[in-house]
């Protein structure tokens, strides 16, 4: 069948009819592209759209979603990729109205064989090497069609059909077993290893089909010297080409790495034939370009042009591609998911002199997990810290007892770095993106959609290196993702996308002029009391006025200037010490001046502005103000004016006190707070008294002191206070916290509302 359509594609006077089911995924996108440049008439489905399809569609792709029968009716062959189920509805449609069903292998195979091909085959690399070839061929002036599995920014797409073009380089997929598919002119053998096991049974039957390639083809077989399976396979040939360190037709000395690049000298059987320097950095890759050379060279392509377009190299997509770089961070990401490109991978990267690199790895198939755990342990060790997040699946169904703590076992056994497992792909930027360190490379690696996480922390540090520019490195602090639960008085809570610790007001200012500016929310919190954060975090800027001007504290005469960051608690014995009395009720409450502030906090009659002469903040407009007591609305646990401005500081008024006096009063209020208020972790009080009746004293009498939710619980001590009794989630404090309500509704008809934020 793959020779009948050989001959089919070749007429451009009946242009085909043909429908590729999958068609957003890379091989098949790549297909479409082939056939549309050949001038047949390609229509295509899959379960979403992608970039690549939107593109090919102004190629004239006519793309449906989802799949269905109707879109096979009168076509002439149907191409579908491996990852269609033999009941996919379009599929079991076509085979019952009898239109030709092709693998995307064979319908490469039938593409392949229109020209002289140049197939790419091996284990690891197949992707750099083939676009690789495909940039030296046309920069060296042989025209050449192409078919790669990855987005390559050189060559403009993955996949492009030449009509001029002699030859076809392509690279070769061995996972199911139809490199036996292929006759071509080259055979590029990168290298031979026991992988996919999935399919094979093991490393025989995988060289079996290697062979059946090399029997196959026309030409020459260019082969690694350094790798002893493809080595010992392709050496039985007569007429073939080997490239390596040494022992081969062409080889590479004086190998010089530099931050990106790699430097090397080629000699072809003893001779040498000139200096190149590849755009790409990594050991790996100047064998990959070896056998570039070794095809162009028998090509009889000037070796000039060569190095030229090896020098201009950049790389595949997800092929060691850099994501992010600043002077601060960089992050790349690696399609690597095998030991040997995974150790590869790393050693190249080692290359780049990073501070620390740290790897997020997301383990493919479980069937590799399994199989191939002691060798992942061991690749590992080549970063500094790793994180290792759940299995991509491929297809695969589970196997009991395998996931990634598997790999996160096999890194403890076999050396000492450290090793995070963090099952959700989702969420696991948060605790990869708060390691990370100035000078960290951040590596993701992976064949699944790792990727996806690494692109998320790289847009995120962005935004962090440009506020970062803004200021000398003293006067701010910033954190990605920073848990809550460090931040907050009951210890519960989700990340917070930007933690930013000011030390001076006009570096807050700037800082929230910066968020707004781009449409990022922002949030100040203190020390977290009265503050439920839920499990998801927030999202935005949280800033934590804490330190520097923030903390600083003076006494003039009977005034008392106090930090938006300073504790209640540190003012009461900051005022004891300069003998100014009025302060001690300050000592019982768990929050901050600027938390304080903004919600008029009080305890034991008094409220926080019976004792303020006035408050310097930051306005609406971005401007730092000071306002007088008198120009201030302050209501019970509400200030308005400082729900959208940010309170600096403020000028507190106490009376001139014996430090006897001062001091029973303080110790009246710690005795107050230790028989009223429990030491468990807690916001505070939770909700606003009710007309009538303290919230403490009605949840005390509805009965519903010791009612929990998972480790929630409503104090034994205080009605109004909800204590952490463990690792309690923000769920389990809002759930209760509705019960309480229900109840105070259901029994005395009383609507509760919450104190806490």
């Amino acid at each position: 069948m793959i020779d009948g359509i050989s001959q089919r594609l070749l007429d451009q006077t009946h242009p085909l009819r043909i429908h590729l089911l999958g068609v957003a995924g890379s091989g098949m996108s790549g297909i479409a592209a082939l056939l549309l440049e050949m001038g047949h008439d390609v229509s295509g489905s899959d379960r979403v759209t992608s970039g690549e399809v939107e593109r090919l569609q102004g190629l004239g792709l006519k793309f449906s979603s989802p799949h269905s029968g109707a879109a096979v009716s009168g076509v002439d062959a149907v191409v579908y990729s491996s990852a269609i189920k033999p009941d996919n509805v379009a599929l079991v449609e076509a085979r019952r109205i009898e239109v030709p069903c092709l693998r995307r292998a064979e319908c490469l195979a039938a593409i392949l064989h229109t020209r002289k091909g140049v197939l790419v085959a091996g284990t690891h690399g197949k992707t750099t090497t083939s676009a690789m070839c495909a940039h030296v061929l046309n920069n060296a002036g042989a025209a050449v069609s192409h078919y790669v599995g990855a987005e390559i920014p050189v060559l403009g797409a993955n996949a492009h059909w030449d009509g001029g073009s002699e030859y076809l380089v392509a690279e070769g997929d061995e996972s199911d077993g139809t490199l036996d598919l292929y006759r071509p002119a080259y055979a590029v053998v990168l290298n031979i290893e026991e992988e996919h096991l999935d399919y094979y049974q093991g490393l025989q039957q995988i060289v079996g089909v290697f062979r059946t390639l090399l029997e196959q083809t026309s030409g020459k077989a260019i082969y690694c010297r350094e790798d002893s399976t493809a080595y010992e396979l392709c050496s039985q040939y007569e007429g073939g080409l080997s490239y390596g360190w040494s022992d081969a037709d062409y080889t590479a000395v004086d190998v010089v790495e530099g931050r990106g690049v790699i430097a090397f000298t080629v000699f072809r059987r003893g001779e040498e034939m000139g200096r190149v320097e590849l755009g790409i950095p990594g050991r790996h890759n100047v064998l990959n370009a070896l056998a570039a050379i070794a095809l162009a060279d028998d090509l009889q392509l000037d070796f000039s042009c060569v190095t030229r377009a090896l020098s201009s190299f950049a790389g595949a997509k997800r092929r060691f591609e850099s994501v992010y770089l600043s002077p601060r961070f960089h992050v790349i990401d690696d399609y690597g998911h095998h030991p040997t490109e995974i150790t590869a991978t790393l050693q190249t990267a080692r290359s780049l002199e990073p501070n620390r690199i740290v790897a997020l790895f997301q383990p493919h198939r479980y069937s590799r997990t399994e199989r191939l755990a002691a060798e992942f342990g061991k690749a590992l060790q080549g970063a500094d810290l790793v994180f290792v997040t759940g299995i991509y699946a491929a297809s695969e169904n589970p196997i009991e007892g395998v996931s990634g703590m598997t790999v996160l076992e096999a890194v403890e056994q076999h050396g000492s770095t450290k090793c995070v497992y963090h099952e959700d792909l989702s969420t696991v930027h948060h605790i990869v993106g708060n390691a990370l360190k100035a000078g960290d490379l951040l590596l993701t690696l992976g064949a699944g959609n790792v990727h996806e996480a690494g692109k998320r922390i790289a847009a995120d540090l962005q935004l962090v290196d440009l506020l970062k520019g803004e200021f000398a490195e003293s006067d701010i602090e910033i954190k990605l993702y920073e848990s809550m639960r460090r931040h907050t008085t009951m210890l519960v809570g989700g990340p917070a996308q930007f933690w930013i610790e000011p030390r001076t007001f006009s570096a807050f200012a700037c800082a929230v002029n910066f968020f707004k500016e781009r449409g990022v929310p922002v949030r100040v919190v203190g020390r977290g009391s009265n503050l439920l954060v839920r499990d998801g975090g927030i999202r935005g800027a949280v800033i934590h006025p804490s330190k520097g001007e923030f903390g600083e504290l003076v006494v003039r005469g009977n005034l008392l200037t106090a930090g938006a960051g300073v504790r209640f608690k540190k003012v009461a014995s900051f005022a004891e010490d300069a003998g100014l009395g009025d302060f001690a009720w300050m000592e019982g409450i768990p929050g901050n001046v600027g938390g304080g502030l903004r919600m008029n906090a009080g305890a034991m009659g008094w409220e926080t502005f019976d004792q303020v002469v006035s408050v310097t903040f930051l306005d609406q407009d971005g401007e730092i103000r000071t306002r007088t007591r008198e120009e201030i609305e302050a209501q019970y646990r509400n200030v308005p004016e400082l729900h959208q401005s940010y309170a600096l500081s403020a000028v507190f008024r106490g009376e001139a006190s014996s430090r006897d006096e001062i001091r029973e009063k303080m110790v009246e209020s710690k005795s107050h707070r230790r028989q009223s208020q429990p030491l468990a972790a807690s916001a505070g009080c939770i909700f606003k008294n009710p007309e009538g009746i303290g919230a403490g004293k009605l949840i005390d009498e509805m009965g519903l002191k010791g009612r929990g939710v998972g480790m929630a619980e409503v104090s034994h001590e205080h009605g109004n206070f909800i204590v952490n009794r463990g690792k309690a989630d923000a769920e389990d404090v809002l759930q209760l916290i509705e019960e309480i309500r229900l109840e105070a509704k259901d029994q005395r008809g009383i609507n509760l509302e919450t104190e806490i934020q």
